[in-house]
C-alpha cells in the first residue's frame, strides 16, 4: 500500500504526536473525501458537514497524545468524525424542540438533461428519501449511511459503532422497512 517515497502511516502518526502539523495534514488528507461524504449523508447539509468534519480534526489534532502509531487511522476518523456528526444533530434537535429556527435539508439536484417535470419528480423523491433517512433513529441511520451509502461491510460497522455484525444487519433492516414505509413507491 504505501510506496518508497510515503511515510508510513505508524511514522507519521509517532510525528503528529510530537506537534508536527504538516505529517497531520499528510495523514488525514486522503481520509477527507471519504470523511466529509459521510457527514453531509449524516448531516444533509454541506455547510454542516464541513463544519462536523473540520471539528473532528481539531478534535484529533487536540488528543493526538492518544494516537496508537500501531493502529490505523482511518477507523479512528471515522468513529471521531460520526461522534461530531451526532453532537450537530443533537444540538438540531434541541433547536427544533425549541423552535428557534426551521432546519431543512440542503438538496442539490443536478439539473443536465431531464426536463422540468422529471427534474421536479426527482427533486420531491429525493427531499422525501432525504427527509425520511433524517427521521430515522440515529441508531438505524448510521448503520444505513455506512453499510448502503458509504459501502462498508457489516463487520466493518460493527467495529465503528461497536456492535455485532447481526446488529448492524438488523439496524440496516429495520432502516430500510422504515423507508419503504413512509415512501410508497421504494
Amino acid at each position: 500500500m504505501e510506496g518508497r517515497n510515503d511515510t508510513p502511516d505508524e511514522e507519521l502518526v509517532e510525528k503528529i504526536i510530537a506537534g508536527d502539523k504538516a505529517a497531520f495534514g499528510r495523514l488525514v488528507e486522503p481520509h477527507l473525501p471519504r470523511l466529509l461524504g459521510l457527514a453531509r449523508r449524516m448531516l444533509s447539509s454541506a455547510d454542516e458537514a464541513e463544519d462536523a468534519l473540520q471539528n473532528a480534526l481539531a478534535s484529533v489534532w487536540m488528543a493526538r497524545a492518544k494516537l496508537d502509531p500501531r493502529k490505523p487511522v482511518a477507523a479512528y476518523l471515522t468513529t471521531v468524525t460520526l461522534n461530531k456528526c451526532r453532537d450537530r444533530l443533537r444540538r438540531q434537535k434541541v433547536v427544533r424542540l425549541l423552535s428557534l429556527r426551521a432546519l431543512g435539508p440542503d438538496v442539490a439536484v443536478a439539473a443536465d438533461e431531464p426536463g422540468p417535470d422529471v427534474e421536479i419528480a426527482d427533486r420531491q423523491l429525493l427531499a422525501q428519501v432525504t427527509n425520511a433517512i433524517d427521521r430515522l433513529p440515529l441508531r438505524l441511520r448510521e448503520a444505513l449511511v455506512l453499510v448502503a451509502i458509504e459501502g462498508r461491510s457489516h463487520g466493518e460497522v460493527a467495529k465503528l459503532l461497536g456492535v455485532t455484525e447481526k446488529s448492524v444487519e438488523t439496524r440496516v433492516y429495520r432502516a430500510r422497512q422504515r423507508l419503504r414505509n413512509k415512501i410508497d413507491f421504494l
